[in-house]
């Protein structure tokens, strides 16, 4: 079984082969603008890259510059963004458009330190967009890479970074991203992964070990899982409520939320919609009427 702490050349040069032959042909891989591509990693955060492919062309087509970004009201933005989920990411890119056309002159920063200071981006979406947009030789390590680097050498987080930024190829930074991330996403699943397929399977040591262990093990019961609480019981689908409402009304309109949604009494929307104010993602209104609570998108 390999015991190597590094990536060796024969398996980088593997799996960049795979990649120029398997690798999935998502829309916003064909374009090294960085601006359009810290797009896509802001939407990538907690999305299946391919699920944000279509999010991705149609909010590029409503906001194509950062300087149209920067000018839009955060209701332009949560109406856009709707589908994706998770819109306080929504926001933190608004306000990281502000900031590149205030303080940096219309240019996304290049630097590390530069990219996690803008609002939403840590140390995975700056490497990335470094790696991406600008040939920054830099591992991005999200959950799919580390369970890749992770099966294919042992070591603790700090150590898989590590290992992630020896192996980048100097001279294709953008392309040996992109390849890592496909194969955690469609090859090196976390339960049942298809070693049979893996350009890496050579060098693994995780395959290595699977490959030695004796398949007619005895059968275990399974534990019982709890059962899962119904989405539309949850706190996250009765935010999703509120926004689309608030989306369907016209730019400035308050919209009353003085009724039960779905399961949630109306004391329950209430308390998720101020939460959602506290989060910046609507607005309540501060002079509420008697017995009457509305709210809206953000305007600024």
């Amino acid at each position: 079984m390999p015991t190597t702490s590094s990536i060796p050349p024969e398996a980088r040069d593997a799996i960049l082969a795979w990649y120029a032959e398997q690798g999935r042909p998502l829309a916003f891989r064909r374009t090294r603008d960085p601006y359009a591509i810290l797009v896509s990693e802001a939407m990538a955060q907690q999305t299946q890259a391919a699920r944000v492919a279509a999010y991705w062309e149609r909010f590029m087509e409503r906001f194509p510059t950062v300087e149209v970004l920067a000018a839009a009201t955060p209701a332009d933005v949560l109406r856009a963004w709707q589908g994706l989920g998770y819109d306080r990411r929504a926001l933190a890119l608004w306000r990281t458009a502000k900031i590149v056309v205030e303080e940096h002159g219309g240019r996304i920063p290049s630097t590390l330190p530069e990219l996690e200071a803008l609002p939403g981006i840590g140390p995975y979406t700056a490497r990335a967009v470094a790696a991406l947009a600008f040939g920054v030789p830099v591992g991005a390590v999200d959950v799919n890479v580390r369970r890749v680097l992770g099966r294919m050498v042992a070591g603790d987080a700090a150590e898989l970074q590590r290992v992630a930024d020896e192996a980048v190829p100097s001279d294709r930074p953008g392309e040996w991203t992109h390849a890592v991330m496909d194969i955690g996403a469609t090859i090196c699943r976390p339960r049942l992964p298809r070693c049979g397929s893996c350009p890496a399977r050579p060098w693994c040591r995780s395959a290595s070990a699977s490959a030695a262990t004796t398949p007619a093990l005895p059968r275990t019961r399974r534990r019982r899982q709890p059962a899962s609480v119904p989405f539309a019981s949850t706190n996250r689908w009765l935010r999703g409520r509120i926004l689309d409402r608030l989306r369907a009304a016209p730019h400035a309109d308050w919209v009353v939320l003085d009724q039960s949604i779905g399961k949630h009494d109306p004391a329950r929307v209430k308390a998720a919609a101020n939460a959602m104010a506290a989060d910046g993602v609507l607005e309540v209104d501060a002079a509420e009427l008697p017995d009457t609570f509305r709210a809206r998108l953000p305007l600024a």
